[in-house]
């Protein structure tokens, strides 16, 4: 996964990342029978640790960091950890029968992980969050878009349609300052009402001297599709 969206990142006529469940299911979570990753004469806990600091926890820090717009389509469970793999993603478009479960405290006595303890919370609220993971309930696509902890439910059908008209729409933007929306938004989770109008003067500053402002303006004015870098 790390090595497909550093590929990605890096393919220059790649204008956005879609991902995606190869099978029945989005993510089934850890793969608890192998173990994962150990360290010799470390605990178990030591080990679940280390595979979270080489792997898990790098990964969610990349696909959200990426500089092009991430799609994610939930195609069947997202369950423990997948629901963090999903959730790293910009923009997420489940199917109807898709959901989404917090296995960690009740079926593994451990807390969520995968960035899920920081989405939750920013994306549903306390209440819902803390009955997510506490209950371990499965949460249906159909809530999860009417919470806001996803965009979009659509038919099972359409998924890969849909996911693919949004993925090819992104392609098709301003990708300069589609990262930048990325970082202002996150950037505004952590500053006060100022320090983010301080933030949003500096970026567009240096946003307004690309040329795909200089696109943008010209396209409106001449009331035609802008042809963006």
């Amino acid at each position: 996964m790390r090595a497909a969206i550093a590929a990605a990142n890096e393919d220059k006529d790649a204008g956005a990342i879609l991902m995606t469940g190869a099978g029945r299911g989005f993510c089934a979570g850890a793969d608890l029978a192998s173990g994962g990753p150990r360290k010799e004469g470390a605990s178990t806990g030591e080990n679940v640790a280390y595979g979270m600091e080489i792997a898990f926890n790098p990964m969610v820090r990349e696909i959200a960091g990426s500089a092009k717009p991430v799609i994610a389509a939930v195609n069947g469970v997202a369950a423990g950890g997948g629901v963090g793999l999903a959730l790293s993603a910009d923009i997420v478009i489940a199917g109807k029968s898709a959901s989404f479960v917090q296995v960690f405290g009740p079926q593994l006595a451990l807390i969520p992980d995968m960035g899920c303890t920081w989405y939750l919370p920013n994306l549903v609220g306390r209440a819902r969050a803390r009955g997510l993971a506490l209950l371990g309930e499965k949460l249906p696509a159909e809530r999860a878009a009417e919470w806001g902890l996803i965009w979009q439910c659509v038919e099972d059908d359409a998924l890969m349609e849909e996911a693919m008209k949004i993925a090819a729409k992104l392609a098709g933007g301003p990708s300069n300052a589609f990262g930048e929306i990325k970082r202002a938004l996150d950037n505004a989770l952590t500053s006060d009402l100022s320090t983010q109008l301080d933030y949003e003067r500096d970026t567009q500053g240096m946003l307004g001297d690309h040329p795909n402002f200089a696109e943008g303006v010209t396209s409106f004015l001449q009331k035609r599709k802008p042809n963006f870098q």
